[in-house]
């Protein structure tokens, strides 16, 4: 991409912004018992969101054909865990983390109509967004791989619970000790706006500036309009008794591979300390900031009820910050695992992980991005740690006994 893109991307969205290192066990093969013991009241989690903690809704759905997340439903995806099970990743999720650790199954998949619920229902989508098809299409927008947007999500819990209840009340207790997780969804509102307008491998020209800014300012539109969803959805499980609601904010953009490779920026200026893209991680953090405000008034509305702030951008930061220290290749923070093998971030739109002519490095559990999108098995184990016993969610949803 031509330098100038950079500083006209950084001074847009400043502006915006001023005006408003050993692994841990992987988690257990899910189980249908009850659990060994109840942490902190907590008996069930019910999670919305998209692939960074679908653990298998996407593939009941059935990938299509040709899209870009097809692939995530077969190997090398699952390869550290046995085999695919829906999860974007080499092996377990955040999600999978945190519910081990609270000594509860591991989600299972709400499309797995077979499957037990007892201890909480996944109703997260590869591929969903915050907003509807039809609030993404008014502005060009579309959603390639499915259309379990958040309100669908809602829906299926709405349905969970009348299918599972007799009454309202009956629903707030159920509610009263369980943990109901809102996001991370939105990233794939702002991923499908900035691809629609991405320039053309190589490109330098005026058109393809042009298409980038276009990606841009249709991205900052979305902005406001996300966040709403996420905050309304919130308060709606609020509403019907939830108790302890975690809403995770967006990753740092400007560090993953995906981003990396697309932009190719070649003005050293453009990055930060940590090699990742300064102008999209500004992106991300207005996001944050306009999520941390809704947060803050959902607090206001609902004081009785813990509202935490799951700060994924910090987490993440934290996580490169001290990679060698945590035992990560520090000489590959920003190169996916598994990839094309070609240019300095191993990742290629057109070939994504598990296409044809794609590989897996020798040594994943050194590696944080997986596939260039989504994290491996090893990262998502240290970003649940900084998240749930670490202090970057806060306030804390869950007290763990040794803390």
């Amino acid at each position: 991409m031509a330098s100038r893109v950079h500083p006209l991307l950084v001074a847009f969205l400043v502006v915006l912004l001023v005006g408003t290192c050993q692994a841990r066990p992987a988690p257990g093969k899910a189980a249908s018992s009850s659990p060994s013991g109840v942490v902190d009241g907590i008996t069930a989690i019910y999670n919305f969101g998209d692939s960074i903690s679908d653990t298998g809704n996407y593939l009941r759905e059935g990938a299509a054909a040709g899209a870009m997340m097809e692939h995530t439903v077969a190997p090398p995806y699952g390869a550290a865990i046995g085999g695919a099970t829906g999860r974007c990743s080499d092996g377990y999720l955040m999600i999978d983390y945190l519910a081990k650790d609270l000594g509860l199954p591991l989600l299972n998949p709400y499309l797995d109509k077979g499957a037990d619920f007892t201890h909480g229902v996944n109703f997260a989508v590869t591929g969903a967004t915050a907003l509807d098809a039809a609030a993404l299409a008014r502005i060009g927008v579309a959603a390639p791989h499915t259309n379990s947007s958040l309100s669908v999500q809602l829906q299926w819990f709405r349905d969970f619970m009348s299918a599972t209840t007799k009454s309202p009340a009956e629903v707030r207790d159920k509610l009263a000790s369980s943990l109901v997780m809102v996001g991370e969804i939105g990233g794939n509102d702002y991923n499908y706006a900035f691809a629609a307008n991405r320039p053309r491998p190589g490109g330098r020209s005026a058109a393809d500036v042009g298409r980038m800014v276009t990606g841009v300012v249709e991205s900052v539109v979305l902005v406001p309009e996300v966040v709403r969803s996420v905050v309304g959805a919130a308060r709606e499980v609020l509403e019907m008794g939830a108790t302890r609601v975690v809403i995770p904010g967006n990753f740092p953009l400007g560090c993953a591979p995906s981003y990396l490779a697309a932009v190719d920026e070649t003005e050293r200026a453009a990055y930060d300390g940590n090699g990742c893209l300064v102008g999209l991680n500004l992106f991300a953090q207005m996001h944050n900031v306009l999520l941390q405000q809704g947060i803050r008034e959902l607090r206001r509305s609902y004081p009785e009820a813990t509202v935490a702030y799951a700060d994924y951008f910090g987490a993440y930061v934290r996580m490169l910050e001290r990679a060698c220290e945590m035992g990560f290749d520090g000489a590959a923070l920003t190169n996916a695992c598994c990839g094309a093998g070609g240019g300095k971030y191993n990742f290629e739109m057109e070939r994504m992980c598990g296409a044809g002519g794609t590989a897996v490095c020798a040594r994943p559990e050194e590696r944080i991005s997986w596939d260039g999108v989504h994290l491996t098995q090893r990262a998502y184990s240290v970003m649940a740690e900084l998240l749930y016993h670490k202090g970057f969610a806060s306030p804390a949803p869950v007290k763990f006994p040794h803390q």
